[in-house]
Formats: C-alpha cells, structure tokens, sequence
C-alpha cells in the first residue's frame, strides 16, 4: 500500500532543471531555475531525488528531433523520488515512486530536474528492497536488461545451449546484462570495442571478452556461419546483430534492445529457418505495467544487483555536472552508468 506523509507538501514555487536550448543547429544545455506554473497539467507531481543519464537522454539533450520534437525541453527517461501532490487516488503524499520510459524526457519535461509532473499510469511505486539512488543506478538499462533475460527464458533458450553474447558489453545496458546473465547461471562472452575495459567485465560476471570486430566482421554475404553461441542479448544493432544471429545454435536465441550501430539488418531467413533462432525484440519504452511491476520486483529481489558496489561502474554526478558525461556518451567513450543527483 502506498506510504503517506502525515501533512502535505507545499509544492514549491519553482525548480531546478537542465534545459536544453537550440541555437540554430547547435544544442545549448544550461541548468535553470523554472516555475512549477509550467509543469505539465498531469496528476501527479514528484519531487525527483535521482535520475540517470541514458542514450536517449544524450541524444534529446544534443537537439534529436527524433526524440524530442519541441525545445527548450529538459531530458530524463528515469526518474525516482517522492509524490508530493496528487489528485490519483492511487498514490498519496509521501509515496516512494519511480518511472522510466513512456514520454517521459522525450516530449514530457524529463527526469533531469527537481520536479516532474506525469500521469499516475506512467508510476510504479518503488519495491522495498530498493531505494530511488540504488533504482536509479539501474534505471531504464537495468530494466531493459532484465526485460531482455525475460524473453530469453520465456522461449527456453537457457545456459545449457552454450556461451550467451552480450554486445555493447562496457554501455548501460550491456554491463548489467552480464552481471545478470552472469547471475542466472549463463556462461557470459562480453563483446566490447573497449579493451580497457574488459577487467571490469569480467568483475561483473563475464567468463572472456571478444573484441567488437569479431561480431561485426565482413561475412555479411554469408547466410550463416559456425554455430558456436546459444544466443545473446544485443544493445548495438547492424552488422554486430547479424553477426550474433548467423552464429547461434539451433534453438538460440537473441534479444535486441539497441541500435546505436545502425537500424539496418543484413539478414537472410537461414538462421531462422534452418537453425530454429528466435531474434525477439526488447522495448522497455511500452512495456505494460503488470510486467514493468514484475521486472523491478525481480530486480529489489532475486535478481537483485549491486552496480553501485562495482568500483568505476556507476559515475555519479549533479546537475550541474553532466555536460561531459553527455559529450562522452555522445562520442561512445561512456563506460557504465550515470547516476544523477538532484
């Protein structure tokens, strides 16, 4: 049930945030004091205490129009805090919250600010177990990364069929796919373009790092090629996903969840029909809420991960601090998690 305040808080008459400015084609990130009159006109209002920096936060706080459509905006996918005016009879003053994905960030004034205001469906209250800075730390790469070891159960494709690739291993996602595979029981290859960090790899779980290229190499005039993997979890897309399909074993399977190597996919129907593959698609943005509750559940619980224990894997910052965090994310020299300090 949800936790109450023995009063109401005041909403305040204005907020920090990073706003995102456009100049032409030049993208100008400042941290400004804004008043709460603008927030968006939803049902729940959260005071945010962390937030994270993803991807998609870099790339709507760079001017992507397609993330965001309208500037000035300020970014954020993640948020977790504290509900601090509600007219949802679901969540009272005082309730622990946490969101991730919907609009959040994207068109919705984001999670990188002191304030939210979003639709009481967008809220999860955050499980016990987990506190918003330790939920934060794994944000929506932490989910997406548990809804990927999901779909990769629910059609069977489990240790016993062999080494499970995770691709982008160094990036949000990828890391702790490895330490949750590494977890489940999986023998865990960490594919990476970073060699530097492949010690850190494998204190989260992996059994060896490949190199990025060994994936992403020029046979993709091949249908297939050797079947050495039983499947994977793949943040990166383009040829380093076909690569990882060609080299699954029958009955494999592989999760994608990413694509900042490229949305093409040079794939013939071999892998599939010969070898059984399943390639299954991982969308953290839409998830409905019964299984959303589930994930985080399984994540405060079973399935529960210490990023913030790993030295050098989770950089935490302020507001003021993100520019570059952003640049470096940008440039693809990130390694690990942002947590954001508000």
């Amino acid at each position: 049930m949800p936790t109450a305040s023995a009063a109401p808080e005041q909403l305040p008459e204005s907020y920090r945030a990073l706003r995102v400015e456009l100049a032409g084609s030049r993208a100008i990130r400042t941290v400004v004091s804004l008043p709460s009159s603008e927030l968006p006109d939803h049902d729940v209002t959260v005071r945010v205490s962390h937030s994270s920096l993803n991807y998609k936060d870099a790339l709507s706080a760079s001017g992507n129009r397609g993330v965001s459509k309208s500037y000035p905006h300020t970014p954020g996918i993640d948020a977790a805090g504290v509900v601090i005016t509600s007219r949802d009879p679901r969540f009272s003053t005082g309730t622990r919250v946490l969101v991730t994905g919907y609009d959040l960030g994207m068109n919705t004034p984001g999670g990188l600010a002191e304030l939210i205001r979003v639709p009481g469906d967008w809220l999860l209250e955050l499980p016990a177990g987990l506190d918003a800075r330790s939920a934060m730390a794994l944000g929506t790469a932490g989910f997406t990364a548990a809804l990927a070891l999901r779909r990769l159960q629910a059609v069977g494709a489990g240790p016993e069929l062999g080494p499970f690739v995770v691709t982008g291993a160094s990036g949000g996602v990828g890391c702790l796919a490895v330490a949750l595979l590494a977890r489940a029981g999986y023998e865990v290859v960490a594919s990476t373009g970073k060699a530097h960090a492949a010690e850190r790899l494998l204190a989260l779980g992996a059994a060896r790092c490949l190199a990025r290229q060994e994936l992403a190499g020029d046979d993709s005039a091949r249908p297939l090629a050797p079947a050495v993997y039983g499947g994977g979890i793949d943040t990166i897309g383009a040829a380093t996903l076909a690569g990882l399909v060609k080299r699954t074993v029958i009955g494999g399977a592989v999760a994608a969840c990413g694509l900042v190597g490229g949305s093409e996919l040079a794939l013939s129907v071999f892998p599939f029909v010969l070898r059984g593959v399943s390639l299954l698609g991982v969308d953290s943005q839409h998830t409905a809420m019964a299984e959303r509750r589930e994930v985080w559940r399984l994540l405060a619980g079973d399935w529960r991960l210490d990023p913030l224990g790993v030295p050098g894997l989770v950089n935490e910052v302020g507001l003021e601090e993100l520019e570059g965090p952003i640049r470096q994310i940008l440039a693809g020299d990130s390694i690990g998690r942002v947590l954001v300090r508000l």
